[in-house]
């Protein structure tokens, strides 16, 4: 790493898994968090830097006026992969962006980056090291179901427009299962910041 520059530590993970729950333990350790999808919203908000390109790829049919109707493009991309593809490469680059810049501002040793499509992007090649929550398949189905309130077929849809969790818990160096208590998570997220700190603090 170059001298003042953040440790990046990826989080990642499928679709409902709780990777939103480890992101506020680390912010409750002192280690900001940026969230992908936080600023995904905000360059889609009303007058969003990305509302030009996704009006142009998309038509009028996904905004209700001069705003991003989400649910009509969610359907639409969840639907289609090639018109998935064309809305994340009017996406991720605006957000890699934004992450870059505002890890840069932050000032601290570790920067925690909550990017769900971490490896899909190719966002992990600018991180340090990465973290994986995960729960079971069944688990999940039944998570992203009861959450975003869609029948089975539309909530598989959705866990399939990603990598295989198993995949990405392969390739990330660190793995946290969020199907135990809420406090056993917590220990295990503490625990695994300890160990970076001290490795860290010896380099």
């Amino acid at each position: 790493m170059k001298p003042n520059k953040p440790f990046i530590l990826g989080l990642t993970g499928g679709i409902a898994c709780g990777k939103s729950h480890v992101a506020q333990q680390l912010r409750n350790l002192g280690v900001p968090v940026l969230d992908a999808d936080a600023v995904s919203r905000a360059l889609t908000a009303q007058g969003g830097e990305a509302l030009p390109a996704i009006r142009t790829a998309f038509g009028d049919s996904v905004f209700d006026g001069d705003q991003l109707n989400r649910r009509a493009l969610g359907a639409v991309v969840f639907a289609d992969d090639e018109k998935r593809r064309a809305l994340e490469a009017i996406l991720h680059p605006l957000i890699m962006d934004r992450m870059l810049r505002d890890t840069e501002a932050a000032h601290t040793p570790i920067v925690g980056w909550d990017v769900p499509l971490l490896y899909e992007t190719g966002m992990d090649s600018r991180c340090d090291e990465v973290w994986c929550v995960y729960i079971t398949a069944q688990e999940q189905l039944h998570r992203v179901m009861r959450r975003d309130r869609l029948d089975a077929a539309a909530a598989q849809a959705r866990i399939d427009s990603q990598l295989p969790l198993s995949e990405k818990k392969a390739r990330a160096q660190h793995q946290i299962s969020t199907m135990g208590s809420r406090a056993a998570t917590r220990h295990r997220v503490r625990s695994l910041l300890r160990d970076l700190q001290r490795r860290l603090a010896h380099e």
